[in-house]
């Protein structure tokens, strides 16, 4: 997959907005799912008798809840058996969020499991919280339902309050159906989903948003991320003009009465059409809208970084001694500077020498950036605040864009693996954080899977790597592997059992803080950005980032990755 497609499904797997929590007189309902700026679909039973309906859009936090009313209904008739328990809600005003995509009806099920995704709202949850489901079997129970079954045994129940919520795939966020009813105990994780298909049988017009089979999930991701960033920009285009010059020679005229938006040209052309042109009618709208947003596809570069790596390890002579190797990269090549096993008392003072030294191979005016590459139990060493020079005592990290790496992910494997996923976050504005909470962690195979998916970056912790409640959670997060990991050496303690992760524990302050200040970064520029905010923290005396850590991995710096490969084979740094 192409750099323009990857970033496409990264925009909507992120598109989230268009999850709804449902309200009736003031008390959560269920869920729901916007699928038109002003329409949202949910379950008949959810509604009541529609009176004091409201709907929220929890993923935008602070906006106020909006005033429903039931506008069409699927006849179902009270009973947990009887069929049609479909309601559709009209807003009182449309939000100004993107809708959901929906998948083509056979999307659900294939020849292997397709792991499903619901965000509901059960007791305890009024924030919302997700499930991982799967298709029982392709064969619909009374023609109306598919059986859906946990994807881990031990995962979250679907409960009251995941009633409406919308059925998405995975990997790429689109509605393959809504979530109708539970098994009734939480000792049984199997409920029903009502698919795309029988919902737009009660309600004819979701038929004319389901996309046909015709489409792949690149066309659709790329499609749609064009026209929500065309939204966002408030891109003045005549939708007719755009379908018209898009189309193939034998698809369809557009409407009589033409497109109200660019929402509705692209759902045209995705829904409307098929057999053999269609594709190309998607691609031909897609490059076309592209070239009026002025943003051509192109593929990234490596930053421009001249980088001196650190190799610091044990020796295996003795635990005083410490095998050193450092290494200037410049124009493509690596450079060695010197290595040696050197005491813990003077390894600062032979660092700060070798750095000096490996100035000499860097291009003038190049900007620098030191990286130490450490063993996993060393990663938490405050090598930012080692002195930067005998006769200067401002630490390196506030002198130096300086970051740590952790020995074992040099192998060529995980380079590997870190260059496709660096090739796609150079095209986010911001980083993306995963918080691990010390209060109450998920569990690591979990975070391993969220920080694996599209545009997935950067895990933040708040506390220190040895911290026993998640050390397995930062060795998951080391081995995803998760191109960026921040974590704060002064923050909750030890991760002690007892710690709620409430308003008053330091670690997640940290990480709220972080939060905030990361989504304006890039992340090929966060070097540079913590090098700002360790020159803050040095200078005031409570700021949030006294003892930031920094694990920043992009193998595109280091140019010369046999040369690596080779230095690392011949000694024992490694």
């Amino acid at each position: 997959m192409n750099h323009a497609v990857d970033s496409a499904l990264v925009s909507v797997l992120n598109s989230a907005e268009w999850h709804a929590r449902v309200e009736l007189r003031g008390r959560v309902a269920g869920a729901g799912f916007l699928v038109a700026p002003g329409t949202v679909l949910t379950c008949a039973h959810v509604v009541g008798d529609g009176e004091g309906l409201t709907v929220t859009f929890t993923e935008r936090p602070g906006s106020p809840p909006v005033p429903a009313r039931v506008a069409a209904h699927g006849g179902w008739a009270g009973s947990s058996t009887d069929l049609g328990d479909l309601a559709v809600l009209e807003l009182d005003q449309e939000v100004p969020v993107a809708p959901a995509a929906l998948a083509p009806a056979d999307a659900a099920h294939g020849p292997a499991p397709r792991k499903l995704v619901v965000y509901g709202f059960p007791a305890g949850f009024d924030e919302g919280t997700l499930a991982e489901y799967r298709v029982t079997a392709p064969q619909l129970i009374k023609r109306e339902w598919l059986q859906l079954e946990a994807w881990h045994p031990g995962g979250q129940p679907l409960a009251p309050g995941f009633s409406g919520a919308a059925v998405t795939l995975a990997d790429t966020g689109e509605v393959v159906g809504m979530v109708t009813a539970a098994a009734g105990t939480r000792d049984v994780r199997t409920g029903r989903m009502m698919p795309v298909q029988v919902m737009a049988r009660y309600w004819p017009a979701l038929q004319s948003l389901v996309p046909t089979s015709d489409h792949t999930t690149a066309d659709r991701a790329r499609l749609r991320a064009l026209v929500e960033k065309a939204a966002r920009a408030g891109l003045d285009c005549d939708p007719v003009r755009l379908y018209t010059a898009a189309a193939d020679p034998f698809d369809p005229p557009p409407p009589e009465e033409g497109f109200d938006s660019l929402w509705s040209a692209a759902l045209f052309v995705l829904c409307e059409l098929d057999g053999p042109g269609a594709a190309r009618t998607v691609s031909r709208f897609a490059d076309r809208l592209q070239a009026l947003l002025h943003t051509p596809a192109m593929e990234p570069s490596a930053p421009d970084w001249s980088p001196i790596l650190v190799e610091l390890g044990h020796s295996g002579a003795g635990d005083d001694l410490v095998r050193v190797e450092v290494s200037a990269y410049s124009e493509g090549r690596r450079h060695p500077v010197d290595s040696g096993t050197v005491e813990q008392h003077r390894l600062r003072a032979y660092v700060q020498d070798r750095i000096e030294a490996a100035f000499r191979y860097l291009t003038p005016g190049a900007d620098e950036l030191v990286a130490f590459a450490l063993p996993r139990d060393w990663l938490d060493w405050p090598v930012d605040r080692w002195e930067s020079a005998p006769d200067d005592a401002t630490p390196l990290g506030c002198v130096y864009p300086l970051v740590v790496t952790d020995h074992a992910r040099r192998k060529a494997s995980t380079r590997h693996v870190l260059t496709r996923a660096w090739k796609r976050l150079d095209a986010l504005p911001g980083a993306r954080m995963h918080r691990v909470e010390c209060g109450g962690p998920e569990e690591p195979g979990r975070l391993r899977m969220r920080l694996r998916q599209p545009g997935a970056c950067l895990a933040g912790f708040g506390t220190a790597p040895a911290a026993s409640r998640t050390r397995p959670h930062f060795d998951t997060s080391l081995t995803a592997p998760a191109p960026v990991i921040v974590w704060s050496r002064d923050g909750c303690g030890s991760g002690q059992e007892d710690c709620s992760g409430a308003d008053g524990c330091t670690g997640k302050a940290f990480l709220d803080v972080l939060d905030a200040w990361l989504k304006a970064v890039p992340p090929a520029e966060l070097p540079r950005s913590i090098l700002a905010l360790r020159e803050e923290a040095d200078a005031e005396e409570d700021h949030w980032a006294h003892g930031i850590q920094l694990l920043w991995d992009d193998p595109r710096v280091f140019a010369d990755p046999h040369a690596v490969a080779a230095a690392h084979a011949r000694t024992p740094v490694a």
